[in-house]
C-alpha cells in the first residue's frame, strides 16, 4: 500500500511529458568521439579516458550538509582511475514528485539517475526515457554484467531492450510483525508469532498489561497488514499495484483485487476486531506522525526485515532499552523482491554513456571505490569494527541516496546488525535457489506497465485511498456495505480496463518467460 501514494504523486506529471518521450526515443543519443575504442566484446573494451569529463547523477533523498566533502573524497579515486569527476544532484524528498518527470522530458543532459518500479520505471520506460543498454553494459561495465543474473536482466528488458542496470544487492519479499519483548517480560505471553493469531494475541497483551498508547503502528497512509494477509494465506501482491494479487496455488495466474479474494471477509472481520480492540486510534487516517515504533508510542507494526533490524540497531546505539524481534509471515511464498526495486539508468540526453558505465562498474565491485561512495570517509564520515560499518557525523552524512549502487558481496553490515537476520536470510537464499523460478520469485519478474491506463489507474488509486483504506483499519459499522461500495466505486474508475491491460500483460509475460 505504501507505494500508491508515491505513485500518485507521478501519475499527473508523467502524463504531461509523454510526447516529449516520443520525441526523445525518436532522437539518436548525442556520443562523444570514440577514440581508440576498441571492439564491443565483454572485457576487451578499451575506454578512450583522454579528455577529462564531469559525470552527472541524479537521485532522491535530502542533500546531506556534510557532502561536499564525499565529493572530493571520491573524485580523488575517479579522476585517477577514470580521467572522470562525479557531481551528484539530490531531488528532494518534498519536491521528487515534481522534479523527476522533468529530468527526462527537459532534455536535460545528465548521465544516469535512479530509478525503482515505485518511480514508474516501466511507464518511462516504454517512452524511451532510458538508453538501451545491450551493447553499452556489457562492453564498459563488463563487472556488473557477469555479477548480474539472468532473472534481473530479464526484468531490466523493456521492449525487447535493456533499459536499466538492478542492483546487485539481494532483498526480500518477506513481510511480517516486528514487535517488542521487553515490555512483556514478566507476563505469561507464550512468545509465539507464527501467523494472525499468535499476533493478536501478543497485541492484546500489550493492551492489558503495558501503558503503550497504540499496540499496533500504523497511519494516514494505509496499512501494511493486507499484503501481510496475503502473503499468509498463499496469494502474491503484485509489486508496484499491491493492491492486485494472484493466488499462488493456481496453474494460471489471474489478477484480483481485493475484493474479488475468496477470504476477504476474513480478512475484514479481524480488521474490524483489531479497531474495536483500540490497537490504533480511530483517528489513524489523520495521524501523520512518524517513528511511533522507535519513540515508544506504538508497540509493533508490519514491514519488512530492514525496518526491524533498523530498531534493534537504534536500540543498541541509544541504549533506549526496547529489544525488538520479527517475524516473517511470508514463509512459503519468499522471494526476492523485483531487481528493478533499486535501478540506474542512463538517460537518451547522456553525452558520456561509456564513461559513466565504466565509472558505475568502479563504484559497484572495487571495494575502496564501493566505500567511498557508499560511507564516505573512513573516521571522518565511517568507522569499522569487526568489519561492521559504523556511520558517524549522522548529522552531516549518513549514506549515499543511490540505493541501486549496492552490491551484497560488497555491502557492510551496520554495527550493532542482529545475528538472527543474517540466518534468515541465508535461509531464504537456500528457500528461493530450492524453489528456482516458480511462484512469488518467477511473478516478482513482472511488474505491470501502468503508463496504458493511466487515468483508470490513478482513479482506481484515489478509490483506494478513499474506500479501502479506511475498511481495512476498521473504521466501519458494516463491513459488507463498505465492501460493495469499494466494489462499485473501483467499477467506476475503470478498475475492469486495468484488470484487462494488466492480466494481458502477464499472460504475455508468462508466455515469454516460461516459470520454471
Amino acid at each position: 500500500m505504501k507505494n500508491i501514494k508515491k505513485l500518485l504523486a507521478l501519475v499527473l506529471a508523467l502524463m504531461l511529458v509523454v510526447s516529449v518521450f516520443a520525441a526523445c526515443a525518436d532522437k539518436p543519443a548525442e556520443t562523444p568521439d570514440k577514440g581508440n575504442e576498441g571492439t564491443a566484446a565483454e572485457g576487451e573494451t578499451t575506454l578512450d579516458t583522454s579528455k577529462e569529463v564531469e559525470l552527472v547523477m541524479y537521485f532522491i533523498s535530502d542533500r546531506p550538509g556534510g557532502y561536499d566533502a564525499i565529493e572530493e573524497n571520491w573524485n580523488k579515486l575517479f579522476k585517477e582511475k577514470l580521467n572522470c569527476t562525479l557531481k551528484t544532484e539530490w531531488l528532494p524528498w518534498s519536491d521528487y514528485g515534481n522534479k523527476y518527470p522533468l529530468l527526462f522530458s527537459s532534455g536535460e543532459k545528465f548521465d544516469m539517475a535512479y530509478t525503482a518500479t515505485w518511480l514508474n520505471f516501466y511507464s518511462y520506460a516504454s517512452k524511451g526515457a532510458f538508453m538501451a543498454l545491450d551493447e553499452l553494459w556489457p562492453a564498459y561495465a563488463p563487472n556488473i554484467w557477469a555479477k548480474t543474473s539472468e532473472a534481473a536482466k530479464t526484468q531490466a528488458t523493456v521492449n525487447g531492450e535493456l533499459v536499466c542496470i538492478p542492483t546487485l544487492l539481494a532483498t526480500y519479499y518477506g513481510y511480517g510483525p516486528y514487535y517488542r519483548t521487553d515490555v512483556l517480560e514478566g507476563t505469561d505471553w507464550d512468545g509465539k508469532m507464527e501467523n494472525f493469531e499468535d499476533y493478536e494475541v501478543y497485541l492484546d497483551y500489550i493492551k492489558e498489561y503495558t501503558d503503550i498508547p497504540q499496540p499496533y503502528s500504523t497511519g494516514s497512509s494505509g496499512c501494511e497488514l493486507d499484503d501481510v494477509w496475503l502473503l499468509n494465506t498463499g496469494k502474491y501482491a503484485i509489486r508496484g499495484s499491491s493492491w492486485l494479487h494472484v493466488d499462488l496455488s493456481e496453474d494460471n495466474y489471474t489478477l484480483k483485487t481485493w475484493y474479488q479474494a475468496d477470504d476477504v471477509m476474513d480478512f475484514l472481520t479481524t480488521m474490524k476486531r483489531w479497531a474495536d480492540k483500540g490497537f490504533w486510534s480511530p483517528s489513524v487516517l489523520s495521524d501523520t506522525e512518524a517513528d511511533k515504533p522507535k519513540n515508544g508510542i506504538a508497540a509493533s507494526a508490519a514491514h519488512n526485515i530492514d525496518t526491524y533490524t533498523g530498531l534493534v540497531i537504534n536500540a543498541q546505539q541509544t541504549g533506549n532499552g526496547q529489544v525488538w524481534e520479527y517475524a516473517n509471515f511470508n514463509v512459503e511464498g519468499i522471494s526476492n523482491l523485483p531487481f528493478t526495486q533499486d535501478a540506474a539508468v542512463i538517460p537518451v540526453t547522456s553525452e558520456n554513456p561509456e564513461r559513466m558505465l565504466a565509472l558505475y562498474d568502479y563504484i559497484m565491485t572495487d571495494r575502496v571505490a564501493y566505500d567511498a561512495f557508499h560511507y564516505g570517509i573512513e573516521g571522518e564520515s565511517y568507522e569499522l569494527i569487526d568489519g561492521q560499518v559504523n556511520m558517524i557525523n549522522t548529522d552531516k552524512y549518513s549514506g549515499t541516496g543511490m540505493w541501486a549502487a549496492r552490491n551484497t558481496e560488497l555491502n557492510r553490515d551496520s554495527v550493532g546488525y542482529p545475528q538472527n537476520a543474517v540466518d534468515m536470510k541465508k535461509s531464504w537464499d537456500e528457500a528461493i535457489a530450492k524453489k528456482g523460478n516458480t511462484g512469488a520469485q518467477y511473478l516478482s519478474g513482472w511488474t505491470p506497465d501502468t503508463s496504458v491506463v493511466e487515468t483508470e489507474y490513478a482513479a482506481c488509486g484515489n478509490v483506494i485511498q478513499q474506500y479501502w483504506w479506511p475498511l481495512e483499519l476498521g473504521l466501519t459499522n458494516d463491513i459488507e456495505a463498505s465492501l460493495a461500495e469499494f466494489q462499485k466505486q473501483m467499477e467506476a474508475a475503470g478498475v475492469d480496463k486495468v484488470l484487462e491491460a494488466f492480466q494481458q500483460q502477464l499472460d504475455d509475460y508468462c508466455k515469454q518467460f516460461p516459470e520454471g
